[in-house]
């Protein structure tokens, strides 16, 4: 598939993106597991070995990528955009609104946040207080955020701090 370096590099990054989720993913899964959630642990652990697959493959494969040109038509990127959110579960707008998501995804979606998160160097519980919220018109007290903070307090060690 890579036949430039532009593309080997993409390809790198996917793969290394991917593999964080899975990560993510197995970490998540094994402390549901713990806490007596078997069939969503193992279930999570499953969703994130195949995470972001079609990112392999035409528009999102051209497109949906960090050393895109900017001679690209903004249209084609969008379209790709599109085409990976609403084919892909783990994205709110593939249920038609982020309170519409079967908590398997949600679980899915808070490892795609968290290992961006890293990637990226950002801090996962304030994007989503800050961005998150704003992007998928959460309230901080409804059910949804209630559900993904659980995910991420679950998923995240406890900060380190000394004690005096």
């Amino acid at each position: 598939m890579p036949t430039s370096p532009e593309d080997e590099k993409h390809l790198r990054t996917l793969l290394r993106h991917i593999e964080n989720v899975r990560q993510f993913g197995l970490l998540l899964g094994e402390r549901m597991t713990e806490i007596g959630q078997e069939k969503l642990g193992f279930s999570l652990i499953a969703n994130t070995q195949i995470h972001d697959h079609s990112k392999f493959y035409g528009c999102e494969w051209l497109y949906l990528r960090q050393d895109i040109s900017d001679d690209v038509p903004s249209h084609l990127i969008e379209f790709a955009r599109i085409q990976h959110v609403s084919t892909n579960t783990h994205h709110p707008e593939y249920w038609g609104g982020i309170e519409k998501m079967p908590e398997i995804y949600m679980a899915e979606m808070v490892c795609d946040w968290a290992a961006r998160s890293s990637e990226v160097g950002n801090d996962l519980r304030e994007w989503i207080r800050e961005k998150g919220t704003k992007k998928f018109n959460m309230k901080v007290q409804s059910k949804v955020y209630k559900d993904i903070k659980r995910f991420v307090d679950i998923l995240l060690d406890p900060s380190f701090s000394i004690k005096k």
